[in-house]
């Protein structure tokens, strides 16, 4: 199994239903420079959040996160500008396989309480192997929901494409 621990800041946009519209809007969609497409992440919500992520950050976030239209650039972009996983007690199922298949990202699924206990630029450690979130800013711990057996294996394999099945 997984034995990757991450570490990185908090941003927080707690609202439910974020879609692809926002996280890169439609007009962008034609530029296939991955870095030239990293500018626009987000935009429909903060105009400067790719100013404000480094590079192995997080992105907090309500339920339903990446529904809408089914884009590849959504992850991209948002993998491009430094957002190692999203945490959100739910995702668009076809976001969340973008995501992993492509290897772009992470997507973790937390409780609705445990994403109010984040606050916006809180220092997470997450640890994939036991399943464990904690909040170095707070000295909490939170649990996240484990993967699914394959998605496990999609995510160590680095995405779908270098998956090979046993």
């Amino acid at each position: 199994m997984m034995n990757k621990t991450l570490r990185g800041r908090v941003h927080k946009y707690e609202r439910d239903n974020i879609d692809t519209d926002v996280i890169i809007p439609g007009p962008y969609l034609k530029i296939h420079d991955h870095k030239e497409l990293a500018k626009h992440a987000m935009e429909g919500i903060d105009p400067k959040f790719p100013e404000k992520v480094q590079q192995g950050d997080f992105l907090v976030t309500g339920s339903n996160f990446g529904c809408g239209s089914s884009r590849e650039h959504a992850p991209i972009a948002l993998s491009q500008t430094g957002i190692k996983a999203i945490l959100a007690p739910t995702f668009a199922r076809i976001f969340y396989r973008n995501a992993v298949d492509g290897g772009y990202l992470l997507p973790i699924e937390i409780d609705a309480a445990t994403v109010k206990k984040i606050s916006d630029r809180d220092e997470l450690e997450i640890d994939l192997a036991s399943n464990r979130i904690t909040n170095v800013t707070k000295n909490e711990q939170y649990s996240m929901k484990p993967f699914p057996e394959l998605i496990a294996k999609i995510v160590e394999a680095g995405g779908l494409m270098k998956y090979k099945p046993s």
